[in-house]
């Protein structure tokens, strides 16, 4: 019964772990990585799509993103659509490209950048304990309904938080190595 709940609520600290990687492939490194793009959305025929629906995002150099639209209409939708992102990017558009190069950190900014990333790691751990909330409310709903014992209750409990552990040494995991990229002059 306790592997049956926590296998339903698997999905939940996966979520949890993937939304971090996610939020994490946005922040700057002072490498150029078609990552950085993931929040730019586009006014492209009548609605708004993702950059990568309307474009290819390629890596130049160390610095220089190269932005190529499938159709040579949406370029000064796409440089609006960057702009607008607030991402601190400033594009170049040459008639059939569109380039973006990464202005280069200063320490402070380094700094601030470390600051972010822990942050965000921050609110990954809160994900993960919102996710063993649930599991926990779950199981003591399973003792007071009489489907598991006390004891029961005791060993699931043991396993859930081998299973957070194991999420939360994720997140630090990644939170590290990317303070490490970020510092990485």
């Amino acid at each position: 019964m306790i592997d049956q709940i926590l296998n339903s609520h698997k999905e939940n600290f996966e979520k949890a772990l993937e939304h971090f990687v996610h939020e994490l492939s946005g922040v700057r490194t002072g490498r150029a990585n078609p990552a950085l793009l993931n929040t730019v959305t586009v006014e492209s025929y009548g609605s708004k799509m993702p950059l990568e629906h309307v474009a290819s995002v390629t890596v130049a150099d160390a610095k220089t993103l190269v932005i190529s639209p499938w159709d040579k209409g949406t370029m000064q939708a796409i440089e609006k659509g960057i702009q607008m992102a607030n991402l601190g990017f400033n594009p170049s558009n040459d008639g059939v490209v569109i380039r973006i190069t990464l202005p280069a950190l200063n320490e402070d900014r380094r700094k601030e950048m470390v600051k972010l990333v822990g942050q965000l790691a921050e609110k990954g751990k809160i994900g993960i304990r919102n996710a063993r909330e649930g599991v926990q409310k779950e199981m003591k709903k399973a003792e007071s309904d009489g489907k598991i014992s006390k004891d029961d209750l005791q060993v699931g409990q043991k396993k859930l938080q081998e299973v957070v552990d194991k999420y939360n040494d994720e997140i630090k995991k990644h939170a590290e190595a990317k303070e490490k990229e970020i510092m990485t002059v």
